[in-house]
C-alpha cells in the first residue's frame, strides 16, 4: 500500500524546491511504457513549462495542495479559457482533452497534483510545443 499524505507531499515537495526545473514528479507506475501513467507532480512558482500538448491522450490534474493557474490556447497562441484550481474557488481539477494546447502558472508554493494521462510515457516533440 503507497499512501499519498502530507509527508509524502512535503518529501515531494521538497524535491522540487530543490531542482532547478522547480517542479518533481513521483510516480505510481512501474515503468514509462505502462498504459497508464499516475504520478505526484510537485511544482514551485517559477517552474517554467511549454505550451504543448499530448496528441494521443488525454490529461486530468486533481489539485492536492496549493493553487495553479490552467491555460488552454488556440494554434496561434491565444489564451482561449483559463481556471484557476484552489480550495478557495472549489475549482479542485481539470480534464484537458487530447490534443488541447496548454500551459500552467503555479501560484502557491508546494503545489501538487495528481496527474493522470495514458502512457506510454513519450517526451515531448517540437511539433507538440507551440
Amino acid at each position: 500500500m503507497q499512501l499519498i499524505n502530507t509527508a509524502l507531499l512535503s518529501d515531494v515537495c521538497a524535491q522540487a524546491a530543490a531542482s532547478p526545473r522547480l517542479r518533481m514528479n513521483y510516480n505510481f507506475h512501474d515503468r514509462l511504457d505502462a498504459p497508464a501513467q499516475r504520478l505526484i507532480n510537485a511544482l514551485q512558482p517559477g517552474t517554467e513549462l511549454p505550451v504543448h500538448r499530448h496528441r494521443h491522450t488525454a490529461e486530468t490534474y486533481l489539485l492536492l495542495q496549493g493553487s495553479l493557474r490552467v491555460m488552454f490556447y488556440d494554434d496561434n497562441k491565444n489564451i482561449v479559457e483559463e481556471t484557476v484550481l484552489s480550495r478557495e474557488n472549489g475549482v479542485m481539477g481539470v480534464h484537458i482533452p487530447a490534443g488541447q494546447w496548454h500551459t500552467l502558472e503555479v501560484l502557491e508554493p508546494d503545489t501538487a497534483i495528481f496527474e493522470v494521462k495514458d502512457g506510454p510515457y513519450t517526451p515531448l516533440q517540437a511539433e507538440d510545443m507551440l
